[in-house]
């Protein structure tokens, strides 16, 4: 205990000392620690992927859902930016990429209740992470997940939904 306090008086005496603008540096050093301690920043907070079709059951359908953990920032400015871009160019997308994303595909046949998602080991490190469905308009963008917590994919005849679970 008297040493941290003997710390304490040591680093006022030492701020005290020193010009006022020494002190806008040491001010602006500890928010800059004070952030990156705190600061989560571009890493996602997914912990549970469950997938549903609400469809008709008697439907003899499959729909691939597909959900891209993306590692690298240089990835995200070449990102395929619709539905037709990934499925027209996933391999090579894939093969370029390498162990800068996962991919995870799923097959969801209709009326199927839930399935819950096995998520890559590194998911936590991801800075994005996308939904892409075959059942979506060919236009539709990704769906961005990463703040997502648990998420909930639903299937509908309209195309899919995605939410944060409760």
């Amino acid at each position: 205990r008297l040493i941290w306090k003997a710390s304490i008086r040591d680093l006022l005496a030492f701020f005290l000392n020193h010009r006022q603008k020494d002190m806008r540096i040491y001010k602006k050093i500890a928010i800059v620690l004070l952030v990156s301690i705190f600061a989560k920043v571009g890493f996602s907070d997914v912990n549970s992927i469950h997938v549903s079709s609400r469809l008709d059951p008697n439907a003899i359908i499959i729909t691939q859902v597909d959900i891209i953990f993306v590692y690298d920032q240089d990835l995200l400015n070449t990102f395929p930016s619709t539905k037709t871009a990934w499925y027209s160019n996933q391999r090579r997308f894939i093969s370029e990429a390498g162990d800068k994303i996962d991919l995870i595909s799923v097959f969801i046949p209709q009326g199927f209740d839930s399935e819950t998602v096995s998520l890559p080991e590194r998911n936590l490190e991801a800075i994005k992470i996308f939904v892409f469905s075959q059942h979506d308009d060919s236009e539709a963008p990704p769906i961005e997940i990463s703040s997502f917590q648990k998420v909930l994919i639903e299937i509908d005849e309209f195309g899919i939904l995605v939410s944060r679970q409760g």
